[in-house]
């Protein structure tokens, strides 16, 4: 796991500079990326540095195999002079996208280095150098509890040039921050659930509030009960670690009646073994990361401040453990939510959206925001539909709320495809027992969405289903194998945009 200083919550990440001009003396460690145009207009100038001819080198390494798409690399070492090796990283077309796989493929170069020069084109945009620098912080990222056989250390520094005497630090320090949402985010969902559980979450929630200038509030099982949350108290009952609900708040400088107000609910289930419907084995293996959305929103949330966001925006984490117990919830039993809907349980398994309805219920009634968005690995259903590590799965009522919110999914990296609402699959989750039910057969994503939709009531309202890009299955693209922290790094370009609620209502 990342370093840790005393003075901060947030994990030491690697240092990313940018250095005008070719540096007099550079590191060891230099890397030269190589788009689809060829080699960097400071190529030259560096390769007399280097003692290397570029040109040379680059020929026979295409020869031998590289490749110039963003992320493929190949090292040569050099056995003279200080530099010890020079490393040609592919950088595609130059696209922020490109530019984020080029720095991830770095950071895993850089392990165990202190300091690496690279040499980018000349021209690359504030998006661009951004997107690299979320790029080495996503790459660098690192969670183990071995005391043995511990792996090489994050690269301690990245000086990055394109030879010229600009100014870059702006996009580059943009980038770090976004970076280390998705970091957080990854580290709240790979920590075990030996050690995490809602109160654990309520803690780790107070302390980057701290740090960060936020407003914090928590709920207690006795306060749940009090203030009727009904359904996070549910899904917590077959669990010796009770359930919390967690508030952060964050008032932008200067802010005004008129400033747009969003609420973020996030799914905050720190175990999930199904309950009394209980998993098998297979299924509950990664549940540990069934969190992923409440932690998204503690990592949005910690940003903010920071990147000077020009919203109003609380983030609400519905946080439960799902276990089997004498004290567990069961099917057949009938739920009364925050604000007094009723839900009929057919399958203890669907139980993110119980906690999130209590969310969304309690933001309508208390907060009365312009935009609610909920995030949650809710359903496999989505995988279904959508795949792996390509798409997460978008539900609206508002096609300037979804339009917006792809539109940072493209940028961030977290791609969103939006899906249907139709009000015909609503007697699916019908019945006479209840309001509603919250499991039933057919379409399970879009029925799952249906349920948590009339809980949002007339605001307008997106729902994130992100399962399908909530672990990835190998070292790639910007990830490391396992849990992707979804969603943290897309809300957080939303809500730091200029208009994030632009059109919206």
């Amino acid at each position: 796991m990342a370093r840790r200083s005393a003075r901060t919550v947030f994990p030491v990440l690697p240092a990313v500079v940018w250095q005008p001009g070719l540096p007099v003396h550079g590191s060891r460690s230099w890397v030269i990326v190589v788009g689809e145009a060829g080699l960097p207009a400071a190529a030259k100038e560096a390769g007399e540095r280097l003692g290397v001819d570029l040109d040379r080198l680059l020929e026979v390494q295409e020869a031998a195999g590289f490749g110039r798409a963003a992320g493929s690399t190949a090292a040569y070492p050099l056995l003279t002079g200080e530099v010890a090796e020079v490393l040609l990283a592919g950088a595609g077309a130059g696209t922020p996208r490109d530019l984020r796989h080029a720095g991830a493929a770095i950071a895993r170069f850089g392990r165990g280095k202190d300091e690496v020069t690279v040499v980018v084109a000349e021209g690359i945009d504030d998006a661009g150098l951004q997107a690299f620098a979320e790029g080495v912080v996503l790459g660098s990222f690192t969670f183990h509890r071995k005391t043995v056989d511990t792996g090489k250390p994050v690269v301690g520094r990245i000086e990055l040039t394109d030879g010229t005497d600009e100014d870059r630090d702006d996009a580059i320090d943009r980038g770090l921050v976004v970076g280390r949402t998705g970091w957080l985010a990854r580290e709240f969902a790979t920590t075990p659930s030996n050690e995490k559980d809602p109160a654990w979450m309520a803690a780790r929630a107070t302390e980057l509030a701290g740090a960060t200038g936020l407003d914090v509030t928590v709920w207690d099982e006795k306060q749940l009960a009090a203030d009727g949350f009904g359904g996070i108290l549910a899904v917590g009952k077959g669990s010796a670690r009770p359930p919390r609900f967690i508030r952060l708040d964050y008032t932008p400088p200067g802010a005004t009646d008129d400033t747009p107000y969003v609420v973020l609910v996030g799914k905050g289930i720190t175990y999930d073994t199904g309950g009394l419907s209980l998993k098998p084995r297979e299924g509950m293996v990664s549940m540990k990361r069934d969190m992923t959305g409440g932690g998204s929103v503690i990592a949005t949330m910690s940003a903010l401040r920071d990147l000077g966001a020009k919203v109003k925006v609380t983030g609400l984490i519905c946080s439960a453990e799902n276990m089997p117990s004498g004290t567990a919830y069961r099917p057949d039993d009938v739920i009364r939510h925050y604000g007094g809907r009723t839900t009929e349980v057919k399958n203890t398994d669907a139980e993110g959206r119980l906690v999130l309805a209590d969310g969304l219920a309690y933001a309508v009634k208390e907060l009365e925001p312009d935009v609610i968005v909920d995030i949650a690995t809710l359903t496999g259903a989505i995988k279904v539909s959508l795949g792996s590590m390509l798409y997460g799965g978008l539900f609206a009522t508002d096609d300037a709320l979804a339009d917006n919110l792809a539109d940072a999914g493209e940028a961030s990296g977290e791609r969103l495809w939006r899906m249907p609402l139709p009000d015909e699959y609503t007697e699916l989750i019908s019945t006479p027992i209840a309001d509603s039910v919250n499991s039933s057969k057919g379409p399970g994503s879009i029925t799952a969405a249906l349920f948590l939709k009339a809980f949002a009531g007339d605001v307008p309202w997106a729902h994130l289903d992100l399962s399908s890009i909530a672990e990835s299955p190998a070292d790639a693209l910007e990830y490391t194998t396992g849990a992707t922290g979804a969603g943290a790094r897309l809300l957080t370009t939303w809500l730091t945009g200029d208009t994030p609620t632009a059109g919206i209502g």
